[in-house]
């Protein structure tokens, strides 16, 4: 019994319709990377792209495991068109930092429908995407993208207190750069989130 609902599970999660949509998203999500930019707060290494955006639309309406291939998807698309420029250091980092946006946010919508748990589950996954990114790039991405490129992790600061006089190490460079940056990126996600799930939904995943 508990072996065929597990099954069942499984085959609804990998229906046709779901492999489809995770490609489709996948794809859209790996061009939408292309498309970044920088802003004033951060060093111009620091570039948005809203290639997040369809990966947590798809987390809303087809699961975090979905959410996870989807962002898997859009990794290879870009490696693909565009390569990498950090030894995957930068490929790494965004994937660590989808799943520590998506996951809080997709599993507090779960347990709390509607506009407020929607508002909710963005907003708790908007503040964790930016302890954690603090966290990871301090201790294993910055360090380990010095060490691939023979950057010394003081040039790197150096270009953190171009932007921001508070910058002296690399922690405060996590808490004047990194952590805003992805308040204001995770933040812009969100709000097109919010705006488009519902309608994207009704379409999409009609009954």
């Amino acid at each position: 019994m508990e072996a065929n609902l597990v099954e069942n599970k499984r085959e609804k999660m990998f229906s046709t319709k779901n492999m489809v949509m995770m490609a489709l998203f996948g794809a859209i999500a790996g061009v939408l990377m292309l498309f970044d930019f920088s802003v004033p707060i951060a060093p111009s290494f620091l570039k948005i792209d809203l290639g997040d955006l369809p990966g947590i639309l798809g987390a809303f309406m087809m699961g975090p495991v979905q959410g996870l291939i989807i962002c898997i998807i859009k990794l290879m698309v870009k490696l693909v068109v565009k390569g990498t420029s950090t030894a995957f250091v930068g490929e790494v980092a965004n994937f660590v930092a989808f799943a520590a946006y998506m996951l809080p946010a997709t599993l507090i919508y779960k347990y709390k429908k509607g506009k407020s748990g929607a508002i909710l589950s963005l907003a708790v996954g908007t503040v964790i995407v930016s302890i954690v990114g603090v966290l990871s790039n301090y201790f294993v991405m910055f360090p380990m993208y010095s060490k691939l490129y023979g950057m010394p992790l003081e040039a790197i600061i150096g270009m953190g207190s171009a932007i921001n006089s508070h910058v002296t190490d690399l922690f405060t460079m996590m808490i004047f750069t990194v952590f805003p940056f992805n308040i204001l990126k995770y933040t812009i996600v969100s709000v097109i989130t919010f705006l488009l799930y519902k309608r994207l939904k009704s379409v999409l995943f009609k009954k």
